[in-house]
């Protein structure tokens, strides 16, 4: 896989990414646009069920290792956010011991587009189970791409987590972990773990439509006093 801590900073709404150099990155069939066309697929899945439209996926040695998209109104548990639910997609995957995976061959996604894949491409990796890694492990070594920057509870999770970086779509915010409100990735706190890299990557346009789309429509989820509110306001 490409290194990411050199060659993305930031993102400009045509879906071109820079190096800290300023020079033009890879074009669109690259892997960091294949892993956030993949992303923003369960990012419009999450729209569909009527769930903010963020996913996000992990990918380890040119595979995606775990998948998640946000399950706050299914499940009614505001903890449910994208990249707390990939996380346990992944630890489901490899059960954190060496060679308990269950499922095998899975495939690689380098050299196909995004919009194939959906969360029932996940599989454990061949390797994992060869090699003796845990989920720990692949934690440790593995690029969370996800379509809006993690907010503070999932900057921080992450970070403890010691996963080392994280690629994102639109800055967030309202609830930003990584500099947009808060910098829990990067501010000097010892007892999270090491700093979690967070870099601006492509798709971020993309991401927000998706966003505005869902916040167009009434959330039915939303509490009795919001939805109160917003019929007063439309009739005074």
């Amino acid at each position: 896989m490409l290194s990411l801590t050199d060659e993305i900073s930031h993102a400009s709404t045509d879906d071109k990414c820079f190096s800290n150099s300023s020079g033009e990155c890879e074009n669109e069939s690259s892997q960091h646009f294949i892993w956030m066309r993949a992303a923003l697929d369960l990012a419009n899945e999450a729209l569909e069920s009527g769930e903010v439209p963020v996913g996000c996926v992990f990918v380890y040695d040119s595979k995606i290792v775990g998948c998640g998209r946000n399950r706050v109104n299914e499940t009614r548990n505001a903890t449910r956010h994208a990249e707390m639910v990939a996380v346990d997609d992944l630890r489901k995957r490899f059960f954190n011991a060496a060679g308990d995976s269950a499922e095998e061959n899975l495939p690689s996604y380098g050299t196909r587009l995004g919009s194939e894949l959906s969360a029932d491409d996940c599989s454990p990796l061949n390797d994992c189970k060869a090699s003796g890694l845990t989920a720990d492990d692949i934690l440790c070594s593995s690029t969370l791409y996800v379509t809006c920057e993690p907010c503070i509870m999932c900057a921080a999770a992450l970070r403890m987590l010691h996963v080392p970086t994280v690629v994102y779509g639109c800055a967030n915010e309202r609830f930003g972990g990584c500099g947009s409100v808060v910098n829990i990735a990067a501010d000097h706190l010892p007892s999270l773990g090491p700093e979690l890299v967070c870099l601006r990557g492509p798709f971020a346009e993309q991401s927000i439509d998706l966003l505005k789309t869902f916040y167009k429509g009434e959330n039915p989820n939303a509490p009795c006093p919001k939805r109160k509110n917003m019929v007063l306001e439309q009739n005074p």
